[in-house]
């Protein structure tokens, strides 16, 4: 066999996967009935029976270039038909979990948040840095009188907004702003290796921005949006039962917080007095309990088909999937708690729980990009991805 032709396996990467999840891997032989049995394996590329073997070899960079890993919904219909219980459906999920660490920026971050053992620092961050500030602020002398969670960081004025808005934003903004960027950073690099593994001979024609955004990847949002692929599965179908309204209440908690922002930073710097919570008859505030208990709903639900499918498949639970569990669970009952406390004018559980809810919230925007949550973004440019390398733009010849 020439130099050319032999597999340099990656066995740290053959480790990770069988503890990450995939630690059946080695039981496939090859006999293609998840491919079969898959309802989202196209004719041309199918999967997950190429990534069982590129498993097994440990080509590593191969998988991480594969569109097909992040297009897998994990629906469990191959693991189910498997007749030797190799659990395809586990393995790409412990594929996907290796990429989003592979592809993470910054790489120290990605790491730290790829195994259990880390989450006591993953915590730790956020409480420290939010501790830290509630104690300069002033804000852990907590006012009497009625409980408000605009006075959490001080009551204090700067640049005529609330000492409490600034921190929050302080603490928040960047976080967010960083998270994007670290998307931005992975995706690219993601994309990048996919088209390296486009037909030679492609053309160089590439789409402008906008082509992109109104042929793949809008079309591409809609299809998760629909939960459409979800639809076909069979094994874990009712997760659109969880899925759908955790989608949701996301997009309503995102909404609530744009309108509070603008409320409370840009009309309130020119109109006092919208500083205070909102009333609990505002719309925006039924809409933030409604998206609440969705989001508590909807996370309970995967909790629970989680649990069942790791008794029936006999599967070990990892700290990739329970992670975004309960860090979502963590925020939905937390920021309930708080709302509840504070109704019932029990100031000390009020404040705490909201700490607490501050700290997951943070978390949640912080570690995104280096766990499942991020399947949410990669697989949605990936889907873009898939769209792409069909179209007209590849393959084309330069005339």
């Amino acid at each position: 066999m020439s130099e050319g032709n032999k597999i340099q396996p990656d066995i740290e990467f053959i480790k990770y996967l069988k503890n990450a999840g995939g630690d059946t891997v080695k039981r496939c032989y090859q006999c293609a009935t998840c491919s079969v049995a898959c309802p989202l394996s196209g004719d041309e590329k199918p999967f997950p029976r190429k990534e069982m073997i590129w498993s097994q070899w440990g080509l590593k960079d191969k998988l991480m270039t594969d569109p097909d890993i992040m297009l897998c919904h994990q629906c469990g219909d191959c693991t189910t038909n498997c007749p030797r219980g190799a659990k395809p459906a586990e393995t790409l999920g412990a594929i996907r979990a290796y990429a989003y660490n592979y592809y993470g920026f910054p790489q120290g971050l990605a790491k730290l948040c790829s195994e259990g053992k880390n989450l006591p620092i993953m915590i730790l961050i956020p409480t420290v840095i939010i501790g830290v500030i509630w104690f300069l602020s002033g804000g852990m002398r907590l006012p009497e009188g009625e409980i408000n969670f605009g006075y959490f960081f001080g009551d204090g004025y700067y640049l005529g907004l609330p000492q409490n808005v600034l921190l929050i934003d302080l603490i928040f903004v960047p976080a967010f702003v960083f998270a994007i960027y670290a998307f931005y950073r992975g995706i690219s690099n993601m994309w990048r290796g996919m088209a390296a593994q486009l037909p030679p001979g492609s053309s160089e024609f590439r789409p402008s921005v906008t082509q992109f955004v109104s042929q793949f990847l809008w079309p591409s949002v809609k299809e998760i949006l629909a939960h459409n692929r979800f639809n076909e599965c069979g094994t874990n179908r009712n997760r659109v039962n969880g899925h759908l309204p955790l989608l949701f209440a996301f997009i309503a908690l995102f909404a609530v917080t744009i309108y509070a922002m603008i409320r409370k930073d840009v009309v309130g710097y020119f109109v006092e007095g919208l500083h205070v919570p909102l009333a609990m008859t505002d719309p925006f505030k039924i809409l933030a309990n409604i998206a609440g208990i969705a989001l508590i709903v909807g996370v309970g639900i995967l909790w629970a088909n989680r649990s069942r499918t790791e008794r029936e498949n006999n599967s070990s639970p990892t700290f990739y999937d329970w992670y975004l569990i309960g860090v979502i669970m963590a925020v939905g009952v937390t920021g309930m708690a708080a709302q509840f406390f504070r109704l019932g004018d029990m100031a000390f559980m009020a404040y705490l729980f909201y700490f607490i809810h501050l700290v997951s919230v943070f978390m949640l925007f912080l570690y995104t990009p280096y766990t499942k949550l991020a399947h949410m973004f990669y697989r949605t440019f990936a889907m873009a991805f898939e769209k792409y390398r069909v179209s007209g733009y590849v393959g084309r010849q330069d005339q």
